[in-house]
């Protein structure tokens, strides 16, 4: 696995290596080993896949409060994403920035999602399914989120969403919430 450190501190692009001959491939996506080295979670609680019919679709941008806050790996297993993050964390350097990825069954990259950042995706094809390894167990009192398209942030969706939930779409902006 090739582990590239993307522009906020914590957060990982990670691509696996796939061993290619003539009865197909073989890729390893994850190695406790490999992530522990280099200071990463290694012990996932949940393993949860999200299912988007229509190209479009927009779900985040979500994450859960401390204490229950979590780690992600993310990755896309069928049709292909935009996946985003943002650091929220207070003391960061790189609060409330962003960085965004393709992920693809095809490119089988994964991205790494740092306790204390919002994440969010939208489906680049109709047939998507995203799946996500989670370090802490759902808490739905920890449940939060912030509006996709908040000016704070300033997100560069691919696209216009085609579909949202009524709660993402109503998610507070971050000035609305956060002082300082």
């Amino acid at each position: 696995m090739r582990f590239l450190e993307t522009k906020l501190s914590g957060a990982w692009l990670i691509e696996p290596e796939p061993i290619v001959d003539e009865r197909g491939s073989f890729t390893r996506t994850f190695c406790a080993n490999e992530f522990g080295d280099r200071g990463l979670e290694t012990r996932f609680v949940q393993n949860s896949q999200s299912e988007n019919l229509f190209k479009g679709t927009l779900r985040g941008m979500h994450f859960q409060l401390a204490p229950h806050a979590e780690v992600k790996l993310v990755s896309c297993i069928r049709g292909a994403i935009y996946d985003v993050i943002v650091d929220m964390r207070p003391s960061s350097p790189s609060r409330y920035k962003w960085v965004g990825y393709e992920l693809t069954p095809e490119n089988r990259r994964q991205l790494y999602v740092p306790a204390g950042f919002a994440h969010g995706f939208q489906t680049l094809t109709d047939d998507t399914v995203v799946s996500y390894l989670i370090s802490e167990f759902y808490t739905p009192q920890a449940s939060f989120g912030v509006r996709y398209d908040d000016p704070a942030f300033g997100i560069a969706w691919p696209m216009v969403p085609t579909a949202m939930s009524e709660k993402d779409h109503n998610w507070p902006l971050i000035q609305d919430v956060v002082s300082g």
